[in-house]
């Protein structure tokens, strides 16, 4: 789910880490967190100058896709992060988090225009943004060892709004792209065809709306058992299936 909150990675396992993957990938990994903290900051700039002039939400998409899509692109780097592993977090974590961003910024945002002004893309924009400030400074101070405990609680506490709240926003911007996708087909191979293929990208968003229902409870208690473990010290023991 896009807005999920790195549920793979935890503070010890990312101390640790940093300890034995050597100074050259720890000075990368600072350079790469300082500059994704510094876009995100950027994008909220951008966001806060935009309705302070217009006084509207209308437009502000249009205003600041380029720099959104680039920093969000950018962050396909984590999943190589992870298969090196220079930082201790699954790929499959990691690739499913980044493509679902990425999925709602390039396939549905961007090549749907007529929802960009919706006000769901803006709750979710905002969700995005305070959330990925926070994370990649916490990364950041972490990997410095000059972590503030502010910052930290910032982490492992705002995703327990924000994280329902961007998630409510991601599936009401799907869902107001439907009647879009279902009148002009887009994305969608009907047959016949020489490949003898069909895939209908309206029934396609109607299914990733759906796996939302499972897959929210089961990352979202994940993220508040992340929490208590770090802030407060608990240890859980996990089950067998």
């Amino acid at each position: 789910m896009a807005s999920s909150e790195d549920e793979g990675s935890v503070e010890e396992k990312e101390n640790t880490k940093k300890r034995t993957i050597g100074p050259v990938a720890t000075a990368w990994l600072t350079f790469y967190n300082i500059a994704m903290t510094a876009g995100w900051l950027v994008l909220a700039i951008s966001m806060i100058r935009f309705y302070m002039e217009k006084g509207t939400h209308k437009g502000l998409y249009k205003s600041i896709q380029k720099t959104l899509k680039f920093f969000q692109t950018f962050a396909l780097l984590e999943m190589i992060h992870c298969a090196l592993g220079i930082v201790r977090t699954s790929v499959l974590v990691t690739g499913v988090q980044v493509s679902s961003r990425i999925f709602m910024v390039w396939l549905i945002t961007n090549s749907i225009r007529p929802i960009q002004n919706e006000e769901s893309v803006i709750v979710f924009l905002v969700v995005w943004t305070v959330t990925e400030i926070t994370r990649y400074s916490f990364y950041t101070f972490n990997l410095l060892n000059l972590l503030p405990y502010f910052i930290k609680w910032a982490r492992y506490n705002l995703f327990i709004v924000l994280y329902p709240v961007g998630v409510a926003g991601e599936l009401f911007t799907i869902y107001a792209a439907l009647p879009y996708v279902r009148r002009t087909g887009m994305y969608s191979l009907r047959l016949p065809n020489k490949y003898n293929v069909s895939f209908d990208y309206y029934y396609f968003l109607i299914i990733v709306m759906l796996f939302y229902i499972p897959l929210f409870p089961q990352l979202y208690f994940h993220m508040l058992r992340q929490r208590r473990k770090v802030l407060h010290g608990e240890v859980f023991v996990e089950k067998d299936d």
